[in-house]
């Protein structure tokens, strides 16, 4: 398959924007034979580079980004490490080993990034406090009390919070009960992927702004990219949901763009109206709500719109139409901070499945793959991709076996279908998008 360069847009966001200009890794040209390569360097593409050199100090390894590092979805998200995913719906008893084994994978990842964060010195806003989940509507407060149910089915350590409770915390009178869960992360996305990208070992050589635009594979695999060919004998895939611009996974993954905006920096005066935590993030319990942070240098992000969008990003005349609703949004749980303006819009695209599930494994003998978060790529691409070095080395553990027993994503039809179904899926998972939830 041969792929333009214009099929790899990327555009300036939030994030990004508010980090210093870095060094651009050098040009690549020419031909490089290594024994080990690997597309896509978000946090997936930058823990399997990292545990491969580990593995293989004496290879020589490519990790290569058709973006600079951060432009993709690792670095645009809201910047939640998730350690305990929210399964919607009433608690079911026979589910709970798969419930502990999607929790133990997005806890390795937490403890991944953590480790690597303090050994690095990353300087990316971690912050281990766990986040909360909150009901704005009656349809959210019985998920509510699912969501306590398998908290304490679970035994994870929670604090239930009702109305006055939530806005004596958050500052916002918005929310009618929440949740506490003590366990996860909050970070600024953008500085953790580029810090990780920074600090990798010597023998990893990281290429950036040169997409991959055809795979050939024959005794060896040959990839041709915008400026050169790297020869490789084995090809890890961590791309995610533009695995299929490369003829893999096709018909696996939902590109769904999402968009949101933050303020500039809160003053001291404006910060004193909020509540007493200094730092928070919060997911509503509503599958169409918003996803709102405090960060640590004083700011307000919301995000609350998602949509089908051909797995791109929004054009600057959809985004700044969107932000309108993100602003109705931010001034209904903050009436107080009504004339606090934005400072960024931006949107990035996520990868879901039909099956809500991650996907790990062979492609062919020599190609292999990770992907598939639904939103916590966070902590479950930093597990999957140190999990899949492991893997492609012959090894094994128990972090390797929890991912290869993930349930396959599951097929979507070809197009026309295709855009119907995923725009139906998207709707789905983001029931009521756009709404004050």
């Amino acid at each position: 398959m041969d792929l333009p360069i214009k099929d790899f847009p990327t555009d300036s966001h939030g994030w990004g924007e508010l980090l210093s200009e870095r060094n651009v890794s050098s040009d690549f040209s020419g031909r490089l034979r290594v024994p080990w390569a690997i597309v896509g360097a978000g946090f997936t593409g930058l823990a399997c580079a990292r545990r491969l050199a580990e593995l293989h100090p004496d290879d020589e390894i490519a990790l290569i980004d058709a973006r600079l590092i951060g432009q993709g979805a690792s670095g645009r998200n809201s910047g939640f490490a998730v350690a305990v995913s929210h399964f919607p719906g009433r608690y079911i008893p026979e589910r709970k080993r798969n419930f502990d084994r999607v929790n133990r994978i997005n806890q390795a990842g937490v403890e991944i990034l953590d480790r690597l964060i303090k050994t690095l010195a990353i300087d990316c806003q971690w912050d281990k406090g766990g986040f909360y989940h909150a009901a704005a509507d009656a349809d959210s407060l019985n998920e509510c009390d699912n969501f306590l149910e398998y908290l304490n089915a679970m035994e994870i350590a929670h604090t239930s919070l009702n109305k006055d409770e939530m806005a004596s915390r958050l500052g916002t009178a918005l929310y009618k009960a929440g949740v506490h869960v003590h366990e996860g992360a909050l970070v600024q996305p953008a500085a953790l992927v580029q810090g990780l990208a920074s600090k990798l070992p010597s023998n990893i050589t990281l290429i950036e702004q040169n997409p991959v635009l055809k795979v050939e594979e024959r005794s060896s695999i040959k990839l041709f990219l915008s400026s050169g060919e790297i020869i490789t004998d084995r090809l890890m895939l961590a791309t995610n949901y533009e695995a299929s611009k490369l003829g893999f996974l096709s018909r696996r993954l939902i590109g769904s763009t999402l968009s949101g905006s933050f303020t500039r920096k809160l003053n001291e005066g404006e910060l004193a109206t909020l509540g007493t935590l200094r730092e928070w993030g919060l997911l509503s319990l509503h599958g169409g709500g918003a996803t709102v942070r405090l960060t640590s240098d004083g700011r307000i992000s919301l995000r609350n719109t998602a949509e089908f969008n051909g797995g791109r990003l929004l054009s600057e005349k959809k985004l700044k139409n969107h932000q309108a609703i993100h602003r109705v949004s931010f001034e209904r749980r903050f009436p107080q901070l009504m004339d606090v303006p934005f400072e960024y819009a931006w949107s990035g695209v996520e990868g879901i499945s039909r099956n809500s599930t991650n996907f790990f494994g062979k492609q062919t003998a020599n190609v292999y793959y990770a992907g598939g978060y639904n939103g916590s790529g966070v902590s479950k691409g930093s597990a999957f991709g140190y999990a899949l070095a492991e893997y492609a080395s012959g090894g094994q553990s128990s972090l390797v076996t929890d991912c290869l027993e993930s349930a396959p994503a599951k097929w979507i039809p070809p197009r026309p279908f295709l855009d119907v179904g995923a725009t139906f899926a998207v709707r789905s998972r983001f029931r009521g998008v756009g709404l004050d939830r």
